[in-house]
């Protein structure tokens, strides 16, 4: 299926959108192909686009002073992904996105994007339920870290995310879950016996 008509059929599962509607986001959002390990946002510039992943599987993640990688998202086939904080802010990126795998990524640009609110009221709608989604499941994250063994949070991960697992590498979902690989390989171990 052609990446637009991915994006389209995405929208359409939550907001109504004529076929005119159609049309117009279909022409405000652009094709981006990312090869394995392609950066797509470097941490210091500034987010300016909405990102959709029509195909393939991203991460979001920053390095701390140390160097170390803390991933803080990752993004397959029917996600967004991107550095909200820098999006909404104008300011610099904290985070890095890169594909994990060939990917298709479609964009939008800020000011493109408030254009198309006007034009096509439904998107706007669409967005605010996307912001509001994305404020709870940064609140839910930061909930479990803070409450949750790091047991408890691999298996909610396992069950919730299944599909990422088998795409992931277990180091980065080590990086994910704020544990170490080692001791998550002693987890899955643990699963397995």
């Amino acid at each position: 299926m052609d990446p637009i008509d991915t994006l389209i059929q995405h929208f359409r599962e939550r907001i109504v959108l004529t076929d005119h509607d159609a049309r117009c986001v279909g022409e405000c959002f652009h094709v981006v192909t990312l090869k394995k390990k392609e950066v797509l946002l470097h941490t210091g510039e500034v987010s300016s686009h909405m990102r959709y992943i029509a195909e393939g599987c991203l991460r979001s993640y920053y390095m701390d002073e140390e160097a170390r990688e803390h991933i803080i998202q990752f993004g397959i086939d029917g996600w967004w992904v991107n550095d909200l904080y820098s999006y909404l802010t104008r300011t610099p990126a904290k985070q890095f996105i890169q594909a994990l795998e060939h990917s298709v990524v479609l964009q939008i640009h800020r000011d493109t994007l408030n254009q198309l609110y006007d034009q096509v009221p439904a998107i706007e709608r669409f967005f605010r339920f996307k912001f509001e989604k994305a404020y709870v499941a940064v609140q839910d994250r930061t909930l479990n870290t803070l409450s949750k063994t790091a047991e408890e949070r691999y298996f909610e991960f396992r069950s919730k995310y299944r599909d990422i697992e088998q795409r992931v590498p277990q180091y980065m979902i080590a990086s994910y879950l704020g544990m170490t690989p080692e001791f998550l390989s002693a987890l899955r171990k643990k699963t397995t016996t």
